[in-house]
């Protein structure tokens, strides 16, 4: 498009003086995309499409360097050819390079504008078949920021319209056919580059976005998690314990009011632990605000006053702990609670006052809960169970690293049991202060 070093120079060469030098070097597509602005970060939101392709610092340079490189190439090509340097020819070229301005909001205005400058420059300076920097990076961001049809569009238009101007001279035919597939080559490596870099952003958007998602979906689960052994146990005991004061209530009023102390108190601790639950997703997208930790989530530690609540609701309970104690890692911890919450609702939900037994087990490498219970005495009047418990406690056992097996037993009753990964080295110096846990 615009004029080049010198008569009979390698047509696809960049616009500085060496010969064979490559047709988009010095501000070419890659350079272009080198400076264009950083990408969000994985799950971060997408920029509005208003502000995608808005000017940007980044792009003012783009532009001054195509104008810098197409300039000394120019410069250089009239001094070996004797030809005196004109203001108007100079002013084009700076006018071409900084229509880059505008190339990611306007990418077919600026083509467009660089290459009417560029065919003023041929037609008031001796032309020369060549592909400038400021061409190279119109055509590119064309293909980077448009449709593939409008990039196809836009190179097979650039060739013929960066010849526009051009004459057959006393050189010869050779070299203005030479200059039409020096160009032609160079529309197609500046296009393919542009068509190439947007459908790797476009995969890479599409891959955060999947990400994002993906971590919305896991974020909706964990809290489901926590919300259903929350609400799902403790509505259960008061059930329960509601159900035993009304039967109490006329002729052993003292079991009556003790039913109730427990329902009070399966509230109490509910409403805590949702407060709990809501500091810990709060403390999560605000870790810098101002005000009191979180409280921890519960724990093994926590597993006596499970054991109490049930024996409350009138199951006879045992617990029993196994190998030498250990503090445990938060999350383990927590898991461990939870499963035993779960088993111990669902037991007193389908089995009501059978049996039950909960066995906590330290290992080196790992530690075990087991939670089984006796066949029930007599049909429960529960409401049957939408089956989330279970599908909440082996996924996190399953984030653990470890395994849960659910199921009933031989002559009746439920077993629940889970291995989770635990080394004791490790929990030494990860345990934030989880208290040990006793026998009972």
């Amino acid at each position: 498009m615009e004029a080049g070093p010198a008569k009979g120079a390698d047509p696809v060469s960049g616009p500085g003086p060496a010969k064979g030098a490559d047709p988009a070097s010095g501000g070419g597509p890659a350079a272009a995309d080198a400076c264009a602005p950083a990408r969000p970060a994985a799950g971060a939101r997408t920029p509005a499409p208003a502000r995608a392709f808005a000017w940007s610092h980044n792009d003012a340079l783009v532009a001054v360097g195509a104008a810098a490189v197409d300039l000394t190439g120019y410069t250089l090509g009239a001094m070996a050819e004797g030809r005196t340097l004109t203001v108007p020819a100079l002013a084009l070229l700076v006018a071409a390079g900084l229509c880059l301005v505008i190339r990611r909001r306007h990418p077919l205005g600026a083509l467009a504008a660089v290459l009417a400058l560029g065919v003023l420059l041929n037609l008031a300076t001796p032309p020369v078949p060549h592909f400038g920097a400021a061409l190279a990076v119109a055509l590119y961001s064309v293909a980077r920021f448009g449709s593939g049809r409008v990039a196809a569009a836009a190179a097979a238009a650039t060739v013929p319209l960066s010849l526009l101007g051009h004459s057959v001279d006393g050189s010869g035919p050779d070299s203005w056919l030479w200059g039409l597939l020096g160009n032609t080559v160079a529309a197609v490596l500046c296009a393919g580059t542009g068509a190439a870099v947007r459908r790797r952003a476009r995969e890479a958007e599409a891959h955060r976005t999947l990400l994002a998602d993906r971590a919305v979906a896991e974020e909706r689960r964990r809290i489901a998690r926590e919300l259903h052994d929350i609400v799902a146990h403790h509505i259960t005991t008061m059930q329960l314990m509601a159900g035993g004061a009304r039967a109490n209530l006329t002729h052993d009023p003292g079991a009556a009011r003790e039913a109730l102390i427990t329902l009070e108190g399966s509230g109490r601790i509910a409403l805590r632990e949702m407060r709990q639950l809501l500091d810990v997703l709060r403390a999560g997208d605000e870790p810098d605000r101002e005000g009191t930790p979180p409280e921890p989530q519960p724990g093994a530690a926590d597993l006596d006053r499970l054991v109490t609540e049930s024996r409350l609701g009138g199951t006879q309970t045992e617990f029993t702990v196994d190998g030498p104690v250990r503090a445990l890692p938060p999350s383990v911890g927590l898991t461990v609670f939870r499963i035993v919450q779960e088993a111990l609702t669902n037991a007193r939900r389908h089995a009501g006052q059978a049996r039950t037994r909960v066995r906590l087990t330290y290992r080196p490498a790992e530690v075990r809960v087991e939670v089984t219970n006796d066949r029930a005495e007599q049909a429960s009047a529960a409401a049957p169970a939408s089956g989330y418990g279970l599908i909440g406690m082996r996924e996190r056992v399953a984030l653990q690293g470890g395994t849960l097996e659910a199921g009933a037993v031989h002559g009746g009753g439920f077993r629940v049991a889970a291995r989770i990964p635990a080394d004791a080295a490790g929990d030494r110096g990860r345990a934030g202060g989880e208290e040990e846990v006793g026998h009972r």
